[in-house]
């Protein structure tokens, strides 16, 4: 099979996991990872892994199927790092989607789902590593299925929720509130792309969580 991989950012920690896939696969299949819908050459299949660009119908019929995998159990928590405001908000579980692109954000037929449990003390690189190892998974589980997959409409039944686009102030901590109220917001904040900080003495500080191994 002839298979894209469009990452938009090549520091997002996921790349990792897709380029051990690549390695993986490479000799079965034809696989390019890229940066930037401009880049896509067409072929079997094309997912959209922490794909910041709108892959619109032009892109789309460069494939025979076109998908997106997204942490959310969806039509709940479309948009953008839904995993994030989920576990921010209070979630001990978080559902992968592997799903179709469709024009409408997040609204396309689902292909496969797995629900994956996040414990309380678990860290952003833990959830990633969690995450992003389910992701590998449902790649692998639509490469092996792809001929035989029945997607399944999203339940029009349910009215859909959105997530909006993270910022740097969403990982803004309040000095005066305790840790243990603040607790899932410091905890998903990667040190890296989106620290923890507050301020504080007319400066600002950045806050690191690790866990202290015994």
């Amino acid at each position: 099979m002839k298979i894209s991989l469009l990452c938009s950012d090549p520091n997002h920690p996921v790349n990792a996991y897709l380029l051990r896939w690549i390695e993986r696969n490479e000799a079965t299949h034809a696989i390019s990872l890229v940066r930037s819908k401009k880049y896509l050459s067409g072929g079997d299949i094309l997912f959209l892994v922490s794909c910041s660009e709108i892959i619109g119908p032009i892109e789309r019929k460069k494939y025979r199927s076109t998908l997106v995998l997204h942490a959310s159990k969806l039509p709940h928590g479309r948009g953008w790092s839904p995993h994030i405001w989920q576990i921010i908000g209070g979630a001990k579980e978080i559902t992968l989607s592997l799903l179709e692109a469709e024009n409408a954000v997040d609204t396309g037929r689902i292909w496969h789902q797995v629900t994956l449990s996040v414990p309380k003390h678990a860290l952003w690189d833990e959830i990633n590593e969690q995450l992003f190892n389910a992701e590998i998974s449902s790649i692998d589980f639509a490469v092996k299925h792809f001929e035989k997959i029945n997607p399944v409409e999203q339940n029009k039944n349910i009215e859909p929720s959105y997530f909006p686009k993270r910022k740097p102030i969403d990982s803004k901590i309040d000095p005066k509130k305790s840790i243990l109220s603040q607790f899932d917001l410091i905890r998903v904040c990667d040190p890296n792309r989106f620290p923890a900080y507050f301020e504080l003495h007319g400066h600002k500080y950045k806050l690191q969580l690790e866990k202290i191994r015994d």
